[in-house]
């Protein structure tokens, strides 16, 4: 392919995944309330209202509070658990590894239908803590993926002299080995927490309408009036994914930590 025909293809692809970002940020700036593009008229009292009416306030605070808990939750889960595989080499390692990423494998649809089914039997159906513990067990694929790939990166010689110099296992894991995987388990953490933000099946099957996230705020918002704070939404949204994969494509590796091999591994 020439470069020319490189350059035109790539320019349609960025046109059609920034085309719909464009179209709604420009709807979040209407005036008037209606969601139409181009905008007529310029404001910003969406985002205002966004931030300042408790009938939004309080679905953000919920999402964050879930992101934020749920999020820690699955990288305490994938942590010792890929420790345990990379370190053991146990003979039931890939069948430990295969069921800790078996929730995110699954559709969505049939493993928010498991959740609904235990939740309602333990009677914990539309609480919080329910969403939460949901979104660390669906979303624990995500750090115990990328945790997995920051030991395999360790090299294991680095281990045994460490060994060799009368460092205890504690020792070495505090002082050697946890120092090289925290870039993946924050990245781990970074990527389940913009995705539970953003998760709405698991969530409304989970909590129904008890425990108003985001999303479903703005499907509620979509049955009974269109609003351009939606649009708002969405723009706050993609900021902030778009800020927490700069930092991490910033400060870390990105392809290693999406596990691109480098040149010599290959």
């Amino acid at each position: 392919m020439s470069k020319t025909l490189r350059n035109i293809f790539l320019g349609l692809v960025l046109f059609l995944l920034s085309g719909p970002l464009v179209v709604v940020s420009g709807v979040s700036l209407n005036a008037k309330k209606r969601l139409f593009f181009p905008p007529e008229g310029l404001s910003l009292r969406w985002y205002v209202e966004l931030l300042t009416e408790n009938s939004w306030l309080i679905p953000v605070k919920n999402s964050l509070t879930i992101a934020f808990t749920s999020s820690l939750l699955a990288l305490s889960i994938a942590l010792p658990l890929a420790y345990f595989l990379w370190r053991y080499r146990v003979f039931y390692a890939r069948a430990l590894f295969t069921l800790g990423i078996s929730p995110f494998i699954l559709p969505p649809v049939i493993t928010a239908l498991g959740f609904l089914s235990f939740w309602v039997t333990v009677g914990l159906y539309g609480m919080m803590i329910a969403t939460i513990i949901s979104h660390a067990i669906f979303f624990v694929t995500l750090p115990l993926v990328t945790i997995s790939l920051g030991f395999e990166s360790i090299d294991h010689e680095i281990v045994e002299a460490a060994e060799t110099m009368g460092a205890n296992s504690r020792t070495v894991f505090g002082t050697v080995i946890f120092p090289m995987v925290r870039p993946y388990m924050i990245s781990g953490y970074a990527f389940a927490f913009v995705l539970s933000l953003n998760e709405y099946i698991v969530a409304y099957m989970v909590a129904g309408f008890t425990v108003e996230t985001l999303p479903i705020k703005i499907f509620n918002s979509l049955r009974y009036g269109y609003t351009p704070v939606m649009a708002s939404v969405t723009v706050v949204f993609v900021l902030l994914a778009a800020l927490i994969f700069g930092l991490i494509g910033r400060f870390g590796d990105l392809p290693k930590l999406l596990g691109a091999l480098n040149p010599e591994d290959q």
